[in-house]
Parts: structure tokens; sequence; C-alpha cells
């Protein structure tokens, strides 16, 4: 397993719609198992490939946050949005792409998803709370939309000009 550096906004591949994943093959396994060893160590409870320059559309999440209990790895492929609830939830997202900036996004309380699986099956599940908010985070990530897209577009911008000057002290290291 590699640890892969991840994309830090803005970055014109953060904004490309991704390409759909063919086959199941040995580089896909070893592209997720890089992907949940990045998550776990940045820490996260979501990141798509996007977030590691790879334009494909894969996304892992592991939301169990809760002491003691078991993660619980998953590893997306291809997956698209088959139902949304009507009633909405509202959580403070952040992005580790965006390092140390949070913001409000409203988003559909419960989402049935469906994918493929690196078991090469298609999988369908539905999700909730900090789930559904991760997995239509990381599934925006695969269209080319980032969650300050969600925003207005005075806090866009002004998060945006914050990370400009965070990659700029970066590079000056």
């Amino acid at each position: 397993m590699t640890l892969r550096p991840i994309l830090i906004h803005p970055d014109p591949r953060l904004k490309k719609p991704c390409t759909p994943i063919d086959g199941i093959t040995p580089d896909i396994g070893k592209l997720a198992e890089d992907m949940l060893q990045t998550m776990y160590d940045a820490p996260g409870v979501g990141l798509a490939a996007p977030q590691i320059g790879v334009l494909q559309r894969m996304f892992v999440m592991d939301c169990v946050k809760e002491e003691g209990e078991s993660p619980r790895p998953m590893v997306l492929i291809n997956p698209e949005i088959i139902a949304t609830s009507d009633d909405m939830n509202t959580y403070e997202e952040g992005c580790l792409s965006i390092p140390e900036h949070y913001a409000e996004v409203m988003r559909p309380a419960r989402v049935t998803m469906r994918w493929t699986g690196l078991d090469g099956k298609l999988h369908e599940d539905e999700f909730a709370g900090l789930w559904a908010t991760c997995a239509q985070h990381e599934l925006d990530h695969l269209n080319g939309k980032l969650f300050i897209d969600h925003l207005g577009a005075i806090k866009r911008q002004m998060i945006t000009r914050k990370m400009i000057k965070f990659k700029r002290e970066q590079a000056r290291g």
C-alpha cells in the first residue's frame, strides 16, 4: 500500500468529471488499497479518486467513528444515486482537498446508491446520516464538484483565496 498525495483546491483536476471504470483489475484493487490507506492516514471518512489525481469513477469511505467499533471500509466503483429521500439534512462538511475549512451543506438525509464492488458484482444500499452525506460528497467529486460549490459565491471565493494562499505557503516550505 502506498500513501498518495492529496490534491489541494484549486487544482483543475478536481473540477473535471471522471470516466467510468471498465473492469475490476489488479490495478483497481491496488488503487482502492492506496485510497483507503491515504484516507485513514489523513484522517478522513471519504476519499474520491480525483483527489489523488486519478480521474476515474471510484471512491472509498468509512464513516464509523464510534470508539471500539470495527472499521467498515467501502469501495464504490462507478457509483450512482438511484433514490433520495425528500427530507433533508444539514451537515458541517469538510474536505481533505480543502484542509481546515468547513461549511454547512444541505443534502438529502438518505440516499440509495448502486455501485460495482471490488468483487465485480453490482451492489445496492441505502445510506443515512453521515454515510449519506459522505456518499453524496464523494459522488460530487466524481462529477467535478466540491462541497464549496454548494455555498454562496462570496463564501466560496473567500475559501478559494485562502486555499491559494495556503498552497503558496506550502510551496515555500
